[in-house]
């Protein structure tokens, strides 16, 4: 627990007091956010050349608290937790963190040179994140620890793997890619008022802290609580696996301060679709991959309106939604942007909510 809030600590300060820092790099690099005219958008009004890419400072931040958390770690009397090494579960999670980022501070930069919001195209984006999802997807089922464990599974997951839907390594890895493509894209989406996607990814994030603490807690790899209880969790590296979601939710809560409305920053690309990749991250590796559809519930509701949106329009001609992503339709509705931001918040807090009381909920029926 020690190292959790160790790395929470040290991802909010750094996030917190960087943040200032890279608003004032950014603006003076004219690395403002380019604003799409002729929508009809009242959020979109005085917020044309606030800096972007603030999504870099969060990122940096938490891995920065994965060290010291790590750090912490070494000092732990129980050698069988303790690590002096970085494990291999921490490297998938930050290596998706920070190469998701990657590819979304390629579509940013290109926004900032040619001084529109046209990036990185549809397919270039999603060939960036089909190549780190691929990479990182083989080093998560390919390279297995002493005893055995793998990051992610060959069996599709809901709150543990599923026995009877084993893909294999190949079907394996293709779900990971879907799962961090979705994510990311899920995320990205949602990033369209000030403070939606941070505050979403914040309580998403927690959520995952707590599920990678409790399966910590109840972990196969603790031979002493194995022996004495016929349940435990099938997972690699639990509490490196919250450590570094707390961080990450951390920084957010850091970065929120500066980036709540009227804000002074956007995350940018880089970190929506960091975030994204992380959190899609973190359900394979908890083994929680069907139960993230719940967890993650906001940004996927923002996903499946997108998608109904342009199945619609492009097999009908109707529009469903006055605008997409959702936000933007309660926006030509009338609503205000700090109101559909804290309305989105409940229900991702409502999400993440039912979420966990379906992964608690299992834990007693097994456990009873």
């Amino acid at each position: 627990m020690r190292a959790v809030i160790i790395a929470a600590a040290v991802a909010f300060l750094i996030s917190l007091f960087a943040t200032p820092l890279a608003i004032r790099v950014f603006t003076a690099l004219k690395a403002g956010q380019p604003i799409r005219g002729g929508l009809g958008l009242a959020s979109n009004q005085g917020k044309k050349g606030t800096p972007t890419m603030g999504g870099v400072t969060i990122i940096v931040a938490t891995v920065f608290a994965y060290v010291a958390g790590h750090f912490a770690l070494t000092t732990l009397p129980d050698r069988q937790i303790a690590q002096e090494r970085p494990t291999m579960t921490a490297l998938v999670l930050l290596g998706l963190f920070v190469f998701c980022g990657v590819v979304g501070f390629l579509d940013d930069l290109l926004k900032v040179r040619r001084r529109n919001s046209d990036g990185l195209s549809a397919k270039g984006k999603l060939l960036g994140q089909a190549i780190v999802g691929t990479g990182f997807g083989i080093v998560a089922l390919y390279f297995a620890s002493t005893n055995g464990q793998t990051v992610a599974s060959e069996h599709i997951s809901f709150i543990r793997d599923i026995s009877w839907l084993d893909v294999g390594k190949v079907g394996s890895v293709m779900v990971f890619v879907f799962v961090i493509t979705a994510m990311s894209n899920g995320v990205n989406l949602t990033d369209g008022l000030d403070g939606l996607a941070t505050g979403a990814s914040i309580l998403v994030l927690g959520a995952y802290a707590l599920i990678g603490f409790w399966q910590y807690r109840h972990w196969c790899g603790d031979e002493a609580y194995a022996r004495a209880n016929d349940y435990c969790y099938q997972v690699r590296d639990p509490l490196e696996i919250a450590m570094i979601a707390a961080a990450a939710a951390a920084a957010c809560v850091g970065f929120l301060w500066w980036n709540t409305s009227p804000a002074r920053i956007f995350m940018g690309d880089v970190g929506s679709l960091g975030l994204g990749g992380l959190i899609g991250g973190l359900a394979v590796a908890t083994r929680t991959t069907l139960l993230s559809i719940l967890i993650g519930g906001l940004f996927v509701l923002i996903t499946v309106t997108w998608v109904i949106q342009i199945v619609s329009y492009r097999t009908t001609g109707r529009r469903v939604f006055r605008m997409v992503p959702l936000h933007h339709h309660f926006e030509l509705a009338g609503w205000s942007e700090v109101n559909i931001v804290v309305r989105f918040w409940i229900v991702a807090g409502i999400s993440v909510a039912v979420g966990l009381g379906l992964f608690y909920s299992e834990f007693l029926a097994v456990a009873g």
